[in-house]
């Protein structure tokens, strides 16, 4: 069996082409700069010369038509027909509470995705572009979406229910959401096959450290916390994010510089983390060259990014009453010596000793206390291909999937995506709002005219409301 995997994302689409007999990379690359004239198209097959390209990309249906041309291709290809491919795993960032696992693709999954756009108005559109290119090019082969979400559905309430008025709660889903889960389930069962012990008899700290960082606590097979919440910005210091600060600094830093909420926004999104404290890289290996050189800022940086995941790492093991493996992961977590080292610095109290030794030489147990402390690789396309796979062998046999009998491109949106986001947010308000109602409010906050017609044709196209149906005609008397 073989499956396409896609990480849709705004501008580009990361795939690898996974045989599963054996799980081996057959093929991967990524298109990059989608929607100019000098897109970026790379691909590496395996055994073979890496291929780059430079070519006008307009979309995601040609970019996944391009992918497609080089997997066929007579010389560099892997496949020689399209029918080779099984199924396609697709990555999409959130799935709210409706997702608590990997799914196939159908009609009502799309519009449950749809609705998410209000947490994720940056990633599930892309995702969703990702399918519906699929759908073009690849009608009748089984589609699976694979959430980032899903894995942390299990929190109980007691750790995702923010302090906030519980009416929010209910009216706008405001709650800890967590990231990174596929990543953090699958490094949790691998530390588990690596212990050799049951996966539901363990307790884990997962820590996925690169430029995105989170932590996840990890009990009986489940996740039961994270440090990520409504959105990626919470919990730890991060390569440009600045995580878990005092809420009230938004609206003071707001009034005292005159910015606007998109202005805080990037602010805190885009220009913290450890490029706001060092003000020269977000570069993990770049920020501990220059702590090495002598630079007090850069030693600073990399203290307060360990301390703050040494904290969470406390406050987990407190979580779990326990610990059995301390697990790093991610391109910080499985590199940098220097930051699992001043993250086990003074754990040793809960069992987690560091050997030295073995650290420096990046070995996966680099522990010598009654706690583990490992350093696994994360594989998120290798888990999305498992999960696939495991879908559609759980489909009856026999069935086949059904594509639009006329493949066509969606409507053109009517707003642009941040306005369209704006939309989403206020229908989430009251999905059962009128559409002038809504054209109203939305035109308050965009300042200009908006037409109901045009947020009921928008809201159709998202699959958030049905379209009118025609007047019957009148009977005769």
């Amino acid at each position: 069996m073989n499956i396409l995997v896609l990480n849709s994302g705004s501008s580009s689409v990361k795939y690898q082409f996974i045989s599963m007999a054996g799980e081996r990379v057959l093929a991967k690359g990524i298109v990059e700069k989608i929607g100019s004239s000098d897109a970026i198209i790379s691909y590496q097959p395996e055994d073979k010369n890496k291929i780059r390209e430079i070519r006008e990309v307009l979309n995601h249906t040609t970019a996944i038509e391009m992918v497609l041309q080089l997997l066929l291709h007579p010389q560099h290809g892997v496949i020689r027909d399209k029918a080779e491919i099984a199924g396609i795993g697709h990555r999409v960032v959130h799935g709210g509470e409706d997702f608590s696992g990997s799914v196939l693709v159908t009609e009502k999954i799309r519009a449950t995705i749809r609705k998410c756009i209000q947490f994720a108005s940056l990633h599930n559109p892309a995702n969703l572009k990702g399918i519906e290119a699929c759908d073009v090019h690849l009608p009748g082969i089984p589609q699976v979406g694979v959430f980032d979400t899903a894995f942390h559905q299990t929190i109980p309430p007691k750790a995702y229910i923010y302090g906030l008025p519980y009416a929010l709660y209910k009216k706008l889903s405001i709650r800890r959401y967590g990231f990174h889960g596929t990543s953090h389930g699958f490094v949790a069962r691998r530390a588990a096959e690596f212990l050799g012990r049951p996966f539901a008899d363990l307790k884990l700290v997962t820590c996925h450290l690169g430029n995105g960082a989170s932590l996840a606590a990890v009990a009986g097979g489940r996740s039961v916390d994270t440090t990520m919440g409504f959105t990626p910005l919470e919990g730890l210091v991060m390569g440009t994010r600045c995580g878990s600060i005092d809420p009230a600094l938004v609206p003071y830093i707001m009034e005292r510089e005159k910015l606007s909420a998109k202005e805080i926004d990037s602010i805190m999104n885009k220009n913290s983390g450890m490029l706001g404290l060092t003000e020269t890289s977000n570069d993990m290996r770049e920020i501990e060259q220059e702590a090495a050189r002598g630079s007090e800022r850069h030693k600073l940086a990399i203290d307060i990014y360990a301390y703050h995941v040494k904290k969470y790492v406390g406050a987990y093991i407190a979580a779990l009453g326990g610990l059995d493996a301390l697990v790093f992961t991610g391109g910080i977590g499985e590199n940098s010596r220097l930051v699992r080292r001043l993250v086990c610095e003074g754990l040793e109290t809960f069992g987690l000793v560091l050997d030295p030794a073995r650290n420096e030489k990046n070995e996966r147990d680099i522990s010598r206390g009654k706690a583990k402390i490992l350093v696994i690789p994360t594989n998120e396309e290798l888990a999305i291909a498992r999960d696939t796979k495991v879908i559609l062998e759980a489909r009856p046999k026999g069935e086949v999937a059904v594509a639009p009998a006329v493949p066509k491109p969606p409507a053109p949106a009517a707003f642009k995506p941040e306005e369209t986001a704006k939309l989403v947010l206020l229908w989430a308000r009251n999905p059962k709002a009128d559409p002038a109602v809504l054209a109203g409010k939305l035109a308050s906050a965009l300042g200009r005219a908006v037409e109901a017609e045009a947020v009921r044709a928008e809201l159709v196209r998202l699959s958030l409301s049905s379209p009118v149906p025609a007047p019957r005609p009148a009977r005769s008397p």
